[in-house]
């Protein structure tokens, strides 16, 4: 099973030598989250500066806020990423959870989905090569593969996984591990609801850390302050606290993880880093090395 690693936000410039060194390393993801009013790189630059720095490792939005964008924009800059790191770019895709991104952007967040799905559409349309419209060409470049690059959405609703199933290749599974085999068979379903053939890619997202005390404190600190705050949409109460109570923190949580996901069919887990220490890499590939 793949292993990706989830990228800390909080140190934009240390980015290149994480991705060089997990370039180097077993690693087969690397993600970045999206949000607008944040103190984060924004991950279309970002990720494109980290493609053109590695060789091998695929790079990940995860998950990208693509209702607050473009969709003519946003399918010209994926399929240029895509395309000129020879198709190893996936859209990790979803609507978010924060009141205060949409406001900042002047886009409905009540009306979230239904453009989601509209700009599904487009951007399928536009990674095809059609003509736009009538009387407009097609917006290039193509990407990588005629179908566009790889799009998983990140979701907890029901009605984001029959968005996964209807629009996408398959499902981020950011969850608590107890709940990711109900969320994968329900995935699943809904895939063979819509006639698709085959499995729908499946990968589980987890928030982890290695390494000494203080390396573990900053991660559980910045977990925390992300999740804090009066403008999040539908999260229950405590979400914050708990998400810092289940970050793994302990080789065996992380091997135990792995193992789980395996068993219950994930293609790939990735674990999401929130402190800065870049010899996490290290800790992670060594723990994967089996020393």
């Amino acid at each position: 099973m793949d292993v990706g690693l989830g990228l800390p936000i909080s140190d934009p410039a240390g980015l290149m030598e994480w991705a060089r060194r997990a370039d180097e390393g077993p690693f087969s993801t690397l993600g970045l989250l999206d949000r607008l009013v944040c103190d984060n790189p924004e991950p279309i630059v970002a990720l494109s500066m980290l493609a053109g720095a590695t060789s091998r490792i695929r790079v990940q939005t995860e998950v990208l806020l693509a209702p607050l964008r473009d969709p003519e924009v946003l399918a010209k800059q994926t399929a240029t990423l895509d395309r000129m790191s020879a198709g190893r770019l996936t859209l990790g895709i979803g609507l978010g959870a924060r009141l205060d991104d949409y406001r900042a952007a002047g886009v409905d967040v009540h009306t979230r989905g239904a453009r989601l799905d509209e700009m599904m559409k487009v951007m399928r349309r536009i990674w095809s090569g059609e003509p736009y419209a009538e009387g407009i060409g097609p917006i290039g470049p193509r990407p990588a593969a005629a179908s566009g690059p790889e799009v998983l959405f990140g979701t907890f609703s029901p009605a984001g996984i029959r968005r996964a199933a209807r629009f996408g290749d398959g499902f981020l599974c950011a969850t608590h591990l107890t709940d990711a085999g109900r969320l994968f068979r329900t995935t699943e379903e809904a895939w063979r609801n819509e006639g698709r053939t085959g499995r729908p890619r499946l990968v589980a997202q987890f928030n982890a850390v290695l390494g000494p005390d203080h390396v573990v404190e900053e991660a559980r600190d910045s977990l925390y302050r992300y999740y804090s705050g009066p403008h999040y949409l539908n999260l229950p109460a405590g979400f914050a606290e708990g998400s810092v109570a289940n970050m793994l923190t302990r080789r065996r949580q992380i091997s135990d993880a792995i193992a789980q996901m395996s068993d219950i069919g994930a293609h790939e887990v990735v674990f999401y880093c929130w402190a800065a220490d870049v010899t996490q890499v290290d800790r992670f590939a060594e723990l994967l090395s089996g020393g």
